[in-house]
Protein backbone atom coordinates (compact mmCIF):
# COMPACT_ATOMS: atom_id res chain seq x y z
CA UNK A 1 0.00 0.00 0.00
CA UNK A 2 1.32 3.36 -1.01
CA UNK A 3 0.31 6.13 2.03
CA UNK A 4 -1.59 9.09 1.05
CA UNK A 5 -1.87 12.17 2.93
CA UNK A 6 -4.96 10.76 4.81
CA UNK A 7 -3.25 7.47 5.03
CA UNK A 8 0.41 8.28 6.58
CA UNK A 9 -0.35 8.05 9.96
CA UNK A 10 -2.27 4.90 9.67
CA UNK A 11 0.74 3.76 7.42
CA UNK A 12 3.62 5.07 10.16
CA UNK A 13 1.42 3.49 12.63
CA UNK A 14 1.20 -0.07 11.00
CA UNK A 15 5.19 0.35 10.55
CA UNK A 16 6.04 0.77 14.29
CA UNK A 17 3.42 -2.49 14.78
CA UNK A 18 5.23 -4.84 12.66
CA UNK A 19 8.97 -3.68 12.62
CA UNK A 20 9.37 -1.34 15.91
CA UNK A 21 10.55 -4.70 17.67
CA UNK A 22 13.49 -4.59 15.27
CA UNK A 23 16.78 -4.14 17.03
CA UNK A 24 18.41 -0.58 17.05
CA UNK A 25 21.64 -0.23 15.55
CA UNK A 26 22.72 -2.97 18.58
CA UNK A 27 21.52 -0.31 21.75
CA UNK A 28 19.94 -1.57 24.61
CA UNK A 29 16.32 -1.03 23.04
CA UNK A 30 14.14 -2.02 20.06
CA UNK A 31 13.64 1.05 17.27
CA UNK A 32 10.59 1.91 18.29
CA UNK A 33 11.41 2.38 21.78
CA UNK A 34 14.34 4.21 20.44
CA UNK A 35 11.82 6.61 18.69
CA UNK A 36 9.24 6.79 21.07
CA UNK A 37 11.77 7.67 23.38
CA UNK A 38 12.94 10.84 21.61
CA UNK A 39 9.51 11.92 21.50
CA UNK A 40 9.15 11.39 24.83
CA UNK A 41 11.92 13.54 25.89
CA UNK A 42 11.06 16.10 23.62
CA UNK A 43 7.12 15.98 24.90
CA UNK A 44 8.81 16.01 28.83
CA UNK A 45 10.45 19.36 27.14
CA UNK A 46 7.41 21.02 26.26
CA UNK A 47 9.18 21.20 22.66
CA UNK A 48 6.16 22.67 20.23
CA UNK A 49 4.49 19.67 18.43
CA UNK A 50 6.30 19.71 15.08
CA UNK A 51 9.59 19.02 16.84
CA UNK A 52 8.08 15.93 18.76
CA UNK A 53 6.69 14.47 15.63
CA UNK A 54 10.27 14.80 14.26
CA UNK A 55 11.75 13.36 17.35
CA UNK A 56 9.08 10.28 17.41
CA UNK A 57 9.84 10.23 13.07
CA UNK A 58 13.75 10.64 12.92
CA UNK A 59 15.03 7.31 12.75
CA UNK A 60 11.62 6.31 10.17
CA UNK A 61 14.64 5.87 7.38
CA UNK A 62 15.87 2.62 8.72
CA UNK A 63 12.57 1.43 7.58
CA UNK A 64 12.34 2.77 4.19
CA UNK A 65 16.64 2.44 3.06
CA UNK A 66 17.49 0.24 -0.21
CA UNK A 67 20.73 -0.48 1.80
CA UNK A 68 19.04 -2.44 4.89
CA UNK A 69 19.33 -2.66 8.25
CA UNK A 70 22.37 -1.64 10.17
CA UNK A 71 24.99 -4.11 11.19
CA UNK A 72 27.69 -3.04 13.57
CA UNK A 73 29.73 -4.73 11.06
CA UNK A 74 28.42 -2.13 8.26
CA UNK A 75 31.13 -0.12 6.31
CA UNK A 76 28.65 2.30 4.52
CA UNK A 77 26.39 4.57 5.67
CA UNK A 78 22.94 3.48 4.91
CA UNK A 79 21.77 7.11 4.75
CA UNK A 80 18.59 6.71 6.74
CA UNK A 81 18.46 10.52 7.01
CA UNK A 82 17.86 10.80 3.27
CA UNK A 83 15.53 7.62 2.77
CA UNK A 84 13.36 8.96 5.84
CA UNK A 85 13.35 12.74 4.51
CA UNK A 86 12.21 11.62 1.22
CA UNK A 87 9.09 9.73 2.36
CA UNK A 88 8.13 12.49 4.87
CA UNK A 89 8.17 15.35 2.57
CA UNK A 90 5.06 14.50 0.85
CA UNK A 91 2.99 14.68 4.10
CA UNK A 92 4.85 16.44 6.75
CA UNK A 93 5.95 20.41 6.56
CA UNK A 94 9.22 21.23 5.84
CA UNK A 95 10.75 21.46 9.62
CA UNK A 96 9.85 18.30 10.36
CA UNK A 97 11.44 16.38 7.13
CA UNK A 98 14.46 18.65 7.71
CA UNK A 99 15.21 17.56 10.90
CA UNK A 100 14.78 14.05 10.15
CA UNK A 101 17.14 14.49 6.78
CA UNK A 102 19.46 16.65 9.06
CA UNK A 103 19.86 15.28 12.50
CA UNK A 104 22.81 12.78 11.50
CA UNK A 105 24.55 16.04 9.95
CA UNK A 106 23.13 17.62 13.50
CA UNK A 107 25.75 14.92 15.41
CA UNK A 108 28.40 15.36 13.04
CA UNK A 109 27.78 18.98 13.83
CA UNK A 110 27.94 18.78 17.56
CA UNK A 111 30.89 16.41 17.53
CA UNK A 112 32.30 19.13 15.95
CA UNK A 113 31.41 22.49 18.02
CA UNK A 114 30.77 20.36 21.53
CA UNK A 115 33.77 18.24 22.14
CA UNK A 116 31.79 16.99 25.59
CA UNK A 117 28.73 15.82 23.08
CA UNK A 118 31.47 12.98 21.51
CA UNK A 119 31.88 11.64 25.09
CA UNK A 120 27.89 11.05 25.16
CA UNK A 121 27.67 8.94 22.12
CA UNK A 122 27.38 5.02 22.22
CA UNK A 123 29.54 2.82 21.13
CA UNK A 124 27.03 2.10 17.76
CA UNK A 125 26.94 5.82 17.80
CA UNK A 126 30.60 6.35 17.37
CA UNK A 127 30.79 3.71 14.60
CA UNK A 128 28.06 5.48 12.57
CA UNK A 129 29.87 8.72 13.02
CA UNK A 130 32.91 7.67 11.50
CA UNK A 131 30.81 6.02 8.55
CA UNK A 132 28.72 9.05 8.38
CA UNK A 133 32.08 11.07 7.92
CA UNK A 134 33.40 11.84 11.36
CA UNK A 135 32.45 15.32 12.72
CA UNK A 136 32.10 18.23 10.69
CA UNK A 137 35.21 20.54 9.20
CA UNK A 138 34.57 24.13 9.77
CA UNK A 139 33.57 24.28 5.90
CA UNK A 140 30.58 21.89 7.25
CA UNK A 141 29.74 23.68 10.19
CA UNK A 142 29.12 27.14 8.54
CA UNK A 143 26.87 24.97 5.56
CA UNK A 144 24.95 23.14 8.36
CA UNK A 145 24.42 26.02 10.40
CA UNK A 146 23.13 28.17 7.17
CA UNK A 147 20.34 25.25 6.81
CA UNK A 148 17.05 27.10 7.75
CA UNK A 149 16.11 24.37 10.40
CA UNK A 150 19.52 23.92 11.51
CA UNK A 151 18.73 25.00 15.46
CA UNK A 152 15.36 22.18 15.19
CA UNK A 153 17.72 19.58 14.14
CA UNK A 154 20.00 19.94 17.16
CA UNK A 155 17.60 19.66 19.14
CA UNK A 156 16.08 16.07 17.52
CA UNK A 157 19.60 15.15 17.80
CA UNK A 158 19.82 15.35 21.67
CA UNK A 159 16.68 13.50 22.08
CA UNK A 160 17.84 10.78 19.71
CA UNK A 161 21.09 10.11 22.00
CA UNK A 162 19.09 10.46 24.78
CA UNK A 163 16.70 7.82 23.43
CA UNK A 164 18.83 4.64 24.35
CA UNK A 165 17.52 3.87 27.75
CA UNK A 166 16.45 0.66 27.92
CA UNK A 167 14.67 1.00 31.40
CA UNK A 168 12.99 4.44 30.04
CA UNK A 169 9.38 4.05 29.97
CA UNK A 170 7.62 6.21 27.20
CA UNK A 171 3.81 6.47 25.52
CA UNK A 172 3.29 4.12 22.93
CA UNK A 173 2.70 5.32 19.59
CA UNK A 174 -0.81 5.84 19.50
CA UNK A 175 -0.65 8.13 22.08
CA UNK A 176 1.45 10.43 19.21
CA UNK A 177 -1.12 9.73 16.60
CA UNK A 178 -3.07 13.02 17.47
CA UNK A 179 -0.23 14.78 17.20
CA UNK A 180 0.77 13.44 14.16
CA UNK A 181 -2.62 14.43 12.51
CA UNK A 182 -2.14 17.77 13.44
CA UNK A 183 0.98 18.28 12.04
CA UNK A 184 0.41 16.66 9.23
CA UNK A 185 -2.54 19.08 8.37
CA UNK A 186 -0.57 22.05 9.49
Amino acid sequence: MTPTKDTIVAFIADIFERRGAESYLGEPVTMAQHMLQGAALAEAEDAPDHLIAAALLHDIGHYTSEFGPYSPDDTEDNHHDDAGAEVLKHFFPPVIVDCVRLHVAAKRYLCATDPAYFDRLSPASVHTLHLQGGPMSAEEVAAFEAEPHFKEAVRVRIWDEGGKDPDMQSPDFAHYIPLLERVRDA
